[in-house]
């Protein structure tokens, strides 16, 4: 009997091969796979951690009522019966004529520490007479308010409570990235609490104010959720749950809150102060755009291009008009927006550096901002008399201040310039807003106070190879800066 004899066993090619794509696709499975295993397979457990510290909000408003006319309701409208009858019962000579009456509204907050503060929006509690929290787990308490700012529509409420109660904490939603999982809180439409989900769809959004910086979400967010919190997946609060945008009034997956970074601040100024302690540079100030900056001699359109000083930290520290600000305290500005919430977010009384552009060059200064509160805006002035003469250019017909106009436009004795009369509506003078009565007060970063002056700052600007002059125009007192194309002659 021959012996058995093991051998080994070449592998074929395309064995290999196929071994290959195997070992490819598993890995790509793997990979594929790793990021769906962030999705949270529920938000049960972040519900249970989270709710004891979120409340819905009871305000009473006593209303005095209204001795106006109703509503017109045109003849033959379906509803002409119905406000007729509701009239009778409410309205002149109905029972309840003239005597004052309770509002409810309702909203929402979240508990920010165990001592009873409580965060909710400005406008939940706006005109309360009566403010009454209800916590998740059934019991109730009256509240105080603390502090509140329109500006940002938030406000810092306080309970006296027996015992230590549950809070969160907030959270930096500046870490939060587009297509992030969070979830909302809050008091839907009266219907108690709620929890609604969704991802981050948008950062950096505004809508009104100033300082706005709101974060954009498709999870449900009602009438009743102002206030809420917005969490994200560690429970902690990224922003305040502040606004819809909607035609009928109902979710349709566009909800904003406030981020963290801008309400942490604010509800902290309120806990400390009562009230808000915003830093004040003390300039107007507007956006650069395209042809400004090439008006300018700027490389690129960024930055916030100073208007008008008026007295204040600004002008102490050496700022003028024309100045272009490129950065603040060590952060670059890209736009009037940007610069004006880092301001209002810095301490009052801290030594900043502004770094600026005039006259093609760079140049820092050193300011130490005022409290915007506090701020008295003072417009400067200066003289002006000469003979009055009128011509025109780049579409304008310009003159000298005389005092018929003076007194027409309602300048002060000592306003300077050059009046606008007229403007070609085929102009670009007329597109870009230029109007008559307006005020020119500079041209080419250099005051002009005759029509003279004007030809001669626009005849240095094309020496100087400029294809636009800067004109700065006052109207009604507010100035902006207009750049004009140089070859309108």
């Amino acid at each position: 009997m021959k012996p058995i004899v093991a051998t080994r066993q070449s592998t074929h090619p395309l064995q290999m091969v196929w071994l290959a794509l195997l070992g490819l696709a598993f890995l790509l499975v793997q990979a594929l796979a790793a990021p769906a295993q962030s999705r949270p397979g529920s938000f049960a457990d972040l519900a249970d951690q989270v709710s004891p510290s979120v409340v819905n909000i009871t305000t009473s408003t006593t209303v005095a009522t209204s001795t106006q006319p109703g509503p017109v309701v045109p003849d033959g409208s379906p509803f002409e019966d119905f406000f007729r009858d509701f009239m009778d019962r409410n309205g002149p000579g109905g029972n309840n004529n003239n005597r004052p009456r309770r509002s409810q509204a309702l909203g929402s907050g979240f508990v920010i520490s165990e001592d009873g503060f409580i965060v909710t929006n400005n406008h939940v509690i706006q005109g309360a007479d009566e403010i009454l929290i209800e916590f998740f787990e059934g019991f109730e308490l009256e509240a105080e308010i603390i502090g509140t700012d329109p500006n940002t529509d938030l406000a810092l409420l306080k309970v006296e409570s027996d015992k230590p109660l549950k809070f969160v904490n907030w959270g930096d939603s500046e870490e939060a990235r587009v297509g992030d999982w969070v979830m909302a809180m809050g008091n839907p439409l009266g219907q108690g609490f709620s929890v609604s989900a969704g991802i981050v769809s948008a950062r950096g959004r505004a809508l009104s104010g100033s300082y706005d910086d709101y974060i954009q979400t498709d999870a449900a967010i009602n009438r009743g959720n102002s206030g809420g919190p917005l969490f994200n997946m560690n429970g902690d609060v990224i922003g305040v749950n502040t606004a819809i945008l909607s035609p009928n009034g109902g979710s349709i997956g566009i909800g904003f809150a406030m981020s963290s970074r801008v309400a942490e601040n604010v509800i902290a100024q309120l806990r400390d102060f009562g009230e808000t302690r915003r830093g004040w540079l003390g300039v107007r100030i507007q956006d650069v755009t395209e042809d400004l900056a090439e008006g300018l001699g700027l490389e690129e359109a960024r930055g916030a291009l100073v208007t008008d000083v008026p007295e204040g930290p600004a002008m102490e520290a050496g700022m003028e008009a024309g100045d272009v600000i490129l950065t603040f305290d060590g952060t670059e500005v890209d736009d009037t927006r940007g610069l004006v919430r880092k301001v209002g977010e810095t301490t009052v009384g801290k030594e900043v550096r502004v770094k600026i552009f005039r006259n093609g060059e760079t140049e820092t200064l050193m300011v130490t901002l005022g409290r915007r509160e506090e701020a008295e805006r003072a417009v400067p002035a200066s003289v002006k008399t000469d003979e009055p003469i009128t011509d025109e250019m780049m579409g304008l017909t310009i003159s000298d201040i005389t005092p018929e106009l003076r007194e027409q436009l309602g300048l002060a004795k000592d306003d300077e310039g050059l009046v606008v009369s007229d403007v070609a509506e085929d102009s670009e003078a007329f597109e870009k807003g230029l109007r008559a009565g307006d005020l020119i007060i500079e041209a080419g970063q250099e005051r002009v106070a005759s029509v003279s002056e004007l030809g001669a700052r626009i005849e240095d600007a094309k020496e100087a190879g400029r294809k636009s002059i800067l004109l700065l125009v006052r109207r009604a007192g507010d100035p902006r800066f207009v750049a004009l194309s140089l070859d309108q002659g």
